[in-house]
């Protein structure tokens, strides 16, 4: 007889800590997710889940890089079981990038003339006062805000 494969994951050390949080954050996800959308444009009945995406991978590597609450294992975990962004969370370590909402702001392929998106120019520069992200629906994530 073949041996049967059980889908038991092994959490690392820390990992009740942090688990209620989580938990807490994939309710709002799914709740997001589930959210009727009548009246509102397509673009704009996605912004809730980014929102909600973004805080979850800052969550963690606040707890992993800033408070150093976590350990490596754990934080490897996380990424690993796609609760944060690993791409994300890999931008953010870089300058210029500290407080970038999403990734497709920075794409130049999603936006007119091959630039980033609006919300990465900073508030002084800017020519409009309130100004939204068509992606993710950011106010402004340039880091000289």
């Amino acid at each position: 007889m073949p041996k049967i494969k059980t889908s038991r994951v092994k959490y690392p050390e820390g990992w009740e800590l942090i688990e209620p949080t989580l938990r807490e954050l994939e309710a709002k996800m799914r709740e997001a997710e589930n959210d009727p959308h009548d009246g509102k444009r397509k673009c704009e009945a996605l912004w809730p889940i980014f929102r909600i995406s973004h805080q979850k991978s800052r969550y963690i590597f606040d707890l992993y890089y800033r408070r150093k609450e976590i350990s490596k294992e754990l934080y490897e975990f996380c990424l690993d079981q796609g609760y944060a962004d690993r791409n994300l969370i890999a931008k953010w370590k870089k300058s210029g990038y500290e407080r970038l909402c999403c990734l497709r702001c920075i794409q130049p392929r999603d936006h007119n003339f091959g630039t980033t998106c609006v919300c990465r120019v900073p508030k002084h520069l800017r020519e409009e006062k309130v100004i939204e992200c068509v992606h993710c629906g950011c106010r402004g994530c340039a880091s000289g805000d």
